[in-house]
Protein backbone atom coordinates (compact mmCIF):
# COMPACT_ATOMS: atom_id res chain seq x y z
CA UNK A 1 0.00 0.00 0.00
CA UNK A 2 2.79 2.44 0.93
CA UNK A 3 4.62 1.70 -2.31
CA UNK A 4 1.43 2.30 -4.32
CA UNK A 5 0.97 5.69 -2.64
CA UNK A 6 4.59 6.59 -3.40
CA UNK A 7 4.24 5.59 -7.06
CA UNK A 8 0.99 7.54 -7.35
CA UNK A 9 2.66 10.70 -6.03
CA UNK A 10 5.64 10.28 -8.35
CA UNK A 11 3.41 9.77 -11.39
CA UNK A 12 0.73 12.39 -10.79
CA UNK A 13 2.44 15.12 -8.76
CA UNK A 14 5.88 14.99 -10.33
CA UNK A 15 6.17 13.33 -13.74
CA UNK A 16 2.85 14.42 -15.23
CA UNK A 17 2.51 17.79 -13.56
CA UNK A 18 5.99 18.93 -14.56
CA UNK A 19 6.16 17.00 -17.84
CA UNK A 20 9.45 15.33 -16.91
CA UNK A 21 11.04 13.85 -20.02
CA UNK A 22 13.64 11.60 -18.40
CA UNK A 23 11.25 9.61 -16.25
CA UNK A 24 13.68 6.77 -15.45
CA UNK A 25 16.36 9.20 -14.26
CA UNK A 26 13.85 11.09 -12.16
CA UNK A 27 12.66 7.89 -10.46
CA UNK A 28 16.24 6.80 -9.79
CA UNK A 29 17.10 10.16 -8.25
CA UNK A 30 13.98 10.09 -6.08
CA UNK A 31 14.74 6.57 -4.87
CA UNK A 32 18.35 7.53 -4.16
CA UNK A 33 17.40 10.57 -2.07
CA UNK A 34 14.79 8.75 -0.01
CA UNK A 35 17.12 5.78 0.48
CA UNK A 36 19.76 8.18 1.83
CA UNK A 37 17.50 10.05 4.24
CA UNK A 38 19.20 11.95 7.09
CA UNK A 39 22.32 12.34 4.92
CA UNK A 40 24.14 15.19 3.20
CA UNK A 41 23.99 15.77 -0.54
CA UNK A 42 24.98 18.36 -3.12
CA UNK A 43 23.33 19.13 -6.43
CA UNK A 44 26.64 18.77 -8.26
CA UNK A 45 27.20 15.29 -6.83
CA UNK A 46 23.69 14.23 -7.85
CA UNK A 47 24.39 15.61 -11.30
CA UNK A 48 27.44 13.35 -11.63
CA UNK A 49 25.77 10.26 -10.17
CA UNK A 50 22.84 10.42 -12.57
CA UNK A 51 24.74 11.88 -15.52
CA UNK A 52 22.57 14.99 -15.68
CA UNK A 53 24.59 17.72 -17.42
CA UNK A 54 22.62 20.71 -16.15
CA UNK A 55 22.71 21.15 -12.37
CA UNK A 56 19.60 23.34 -12.65
CA UNK A 57 17.70 20.28 -13.86
CA UNK A 58 18.77 18.45 -10.71
CA UNK A 59 17.57 21.37 -8.57
CA UNK A 60 14.25 21.31 -10.41
CA UNK A 61 13.86 17.57 -9.81
CA UNK A 62 14.55 18.01 -6.09
CA UNK A 63 12.06 20.88 -5.93
CA UNK A 64 9.40 18.72 -7.60
CA UNK A 65 9.87 16.13 -4.85
CA UNK A 66 9.66 18.84 -2.18
CA UNK A 67 6.48 20.29 -3.70
CA UNK A 68 4.96 16.79 -3.77
CA UNK A 69 5.67 16.48 -0.01
CA UNK A 70 7.95 13.50 -0.41
CA UNK A 71 11.16 15.04 0.92
CA UNK A 72 12.47 17.83 3.12
CA UNK A 73 15.73 19.63 2.33
CA UNK A 74 17.59 21.17 5.24
CA UNK A 75 20.18 23.93 4.80
CA UNK A 76 23.44 24.07 6.73
CA UNK A 77 23.37 27.07 9.06
CA UNK A 78 25.61 30.02 8.31
CA UNK A 79 25.19 33.71 9.13
CA UNK A 80 26.43 34.33 5.58
CA UNK A 81 23.72 33.62 3.01
CA UNK A 82 26.23 32.75 0.27
CA UNK A 83 27.83 30.06 2.42
CA UNK A 84 24.40 28.70 3.31
CA UNK A 85 23.47 28.43 -0.36
CA UNK A 86 26.64 26.67 -1.54
CA UNK A 87 27.09 24.31 1.45
CA UNK A 88 25.89 20.68 1.25
CA UNK A 89 22.30 20.14 2.29
CA UNK A 90 20.63 17.29 4.15
CA UNK A 91 17.76 15.18 2.87
CA UNK A 92 14.85 13.84 4.93
CA UNK A 93 11.75 11.84 4.05
CA UNK A 94 8.31 13.22 4.85
CA UNK A 95 7.29 9.67 5.70
CA UNK A 96 10.19 7.41 6.63
CA UNK A 97 7.85 4.49 5.94
CA UNK A 98 8.67 5.08 2.27
CA UNK A 99 12.33 4.38 3.05
CA UNK A 100 11.62 0.79 4.09
CA UNK A 101 10.09 0.03 0.70
CA UNK A 102 12.44 2.01 -1.50
CA UNK A 103 15.87 1.54 0.09
CA UNK A 104 17.90 -1.17 -1.57
CA UNK A 105 19.80 -1.83 1.65
CA UNK A 106 16.71 -1.76 3.89
CA UNK A 107 18.63 0.35 6.40
CA UNK A 108 18.33 -0.58 10.05
CA UNK A 109 20.16 2.56 11.14
CA UNK A 110 17.95 3.63 14.03
CA UNK A 111 20.00 6.80 14.46
CA UNK A 112 18.92 8.05 11.03
CA UNK A 113 15.32 7.02 11.67
CA UNK A 114 15.29 8.89 15.00
CA UNK A 115 16.80 11.94 13.31
CA UNK A 116 14.13 11.88 10.61
CA UNK A 117 11.35 11.59 13.20
CA UNK A 118 12.70 14.53 15.20
CA UNK A 119 12.82 16.82 12.17
CA UNK A 120 9.25 15.95 11.18
CA UNK A 121 8.09 16.81 14.68
CA UNK A 122 10.05 20.08 14.74
CA UNK A 123 8.31 21.14 11.54
CA UNK A 124 4.93 19.92 12.80
CA UNK A 125 5.17 22.21 15.85
CA UNK A 126 6.00 25.09 13.52
CA UNK A 127 3.23 25.10 10.88
CA UNK A 128 3.38 28.85 10.24
CA UNK A 129 7.15 28.97 9.69
CA UNK A 130 7.67 31.24 12.69
CA UNK A 131 10.94 29.46 13.38
CA UNK A 132 13.62 28.07 11.08
CA UNK A 133 15.40 24.74 11.32
CA UNK A 134 18.96 24.10 10.07
CA UNK A 135 21.83 21.76 10.73
CA UNK A 136 25.30 22.93 11.81
CA UNK A 137 28.73 21.67 10.81
CA UNK A 138 32.18 23.20 11.17
CA UNK A 139 35.32 22.76 9.08
CA UNK A 140 36.55 19.96 11.34
CA UNK A 141 33.43 17.90 10.63
CA UNK A 142 31.77 18.37 14.03
CA UNK A 143 28.01 18.35 13.44
CA UNK A 144 24.84 19.25 15.31
CA UNK A 145 21.70 17.74 13.85
CA UNK A 146 19.29 20.62 14.37
CA UNK A 147 19.44 24.33 15.09
CA UNK A 148 16.11 25.97 15.85
CA UNK A 149 16.16 29.69 15.09
CA UNK A 150 13.47 32.28 15.81
CA UNK A 151 14.03 35.51 13.87
CA UNK A 152 17.54 36.58 14.92
CA UNK A 153 17.95 34.25 17.90
CA UNK A 154 19.06 30.63 18.11
CA UNK A 155 16.48 29.04 20.44
CA UNK A 156 17.93 25.55 20.89
CA UNK A 157 20.48 23.06 19.64
CA UNK A 158 19.44 19.42 19.28
CA UNK A 159 21.53 16.30 18.83
CA UNK A 160 19.87 12.98 18.06
CA UNK A 161 21.80 9.97 19.36
CA UNK A 162 20.20 6.53 19.49
CA UNK A 163 23.13 4.76 21.17
CA UNK A 164 24.31 7.21 23.83
CA UNK A 165 25.62 4.26 25.91
CA UNK A 166 28.70 4.11 23.67
CA UNK A 167 31.24 6.38 25.39
CA UNK A 168 33.01 7.46 22.19
CA UNK A 169 29.69 8.35 20.57
CA UNK A 170 28.60 10.32 23.61
CA UNK A 171 31.86 12.28 23.67
CA UNK A 172 31.56 13.08 19.97
CA UNK A 173 27.98 14.29 20.25
CA UNK A 174 28.72 16.42 23.31
CA UNK A 175 31.85 17.92 21.74
CA UNK A 176 29.94 19.09 18.66
CA UNK A 177 27.11 20.44 20.80
CA UNK A 178 29.49 22.47 22.97
CA UNK A 179 31.36 23.86 19.96
CA UNK A 180 28.09 24.95 18.34
CA UNK A 181 26.85 26.40 21.64
CA UNK A 182 29.98 28.52 21.92
CA UNK A 183 29.83 29.73 18.32
CA UNK A 184 26.08 30.39 18.25
CA UNK A 185 25.74 31.71 21.82
CA UNK A 186 23.01 29.25 22.75
CA UNK A 187 22.65 27.48 26.11
CA UNK A 188 19.51 25.44 25.42
CA UNK A 189 21.22 22.14 24.63
CA UNK A 190 19.32 18.88 24.08
CA UNK A 191 20.39 15.35 23.19
CA UNK A 192 17.53 13.05 22.19
CA UNK A 193 18.23 9.40 22.99
CA UNK A 194 16.63 5.97 22.93
CA UNK A 195 16.07 5.69 26.68
CA UNK A 196 18.71 7.72 28.56
CA UNK A 197 17.36 10.61 30.64
CA UNK A 198 19.44 12.99 32.71
CA UNK A 199 20.65 16.58 32.97
CA UNK A 200 24.44 16.85 32.99
CA UNK A 201 26.71 19.83 33.68
CA UNK A 202 29.59 19.77 31.20
CA UNK A 203 32.07 22.64 30.79
CA UNK A 204 29.69 25.05 32.54
CA UNK A 205 26.85 24.08 30.20
CA UNK A 206 23.70 22.17 31.09
CA UNK A 207 22.87 19.42 28.61
CA UNK A 208 19.46 17.77 28.80
CA UNK A 209 19.30 14.12 27.73
CA UNK A 210 15.76 12.98 26.96
CA UNK A 211 14.31 9.82 25.38
CA UNK A 212 12.63 10.32 22.01
CA UNK A 213 9.21 9.16 23.21
CA UNK A 214 9.22 11.64 26.07
CA UNK A 215 10.43 14.49 23.87
CA UNK A 216 7.63 13.78 21.38
CA UNK A 217 5.04 13.80 24.17
CA UNK A 218 6.37 17.09 25.57
CA UNK A 219 6.18 18.68 22.13
CA UNK A 220 2.62 17.56 21.58
CA UNK A 221 1.37 18.96 24.89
Amino acid sequence: MVLLIYEDIINKDCLRRHKVEKEKTFRELSNYLISNFSSEFTYSKLSKIFNIKDVHTVKNYVNYLKEAFLIIVLDRYSPKLKQQVIAPKKIYAIDHGFCNFISFRLSKDMGKIYENIVLIDLLRENPNNKTEVYYWKNHQGNEVDFIVKDKFKIKKLIQVCYDIADSDTKKREIKALLLAAEELKCNNLIIITEDYEKEEDIENKKIKFIPLWKWLLSNSS
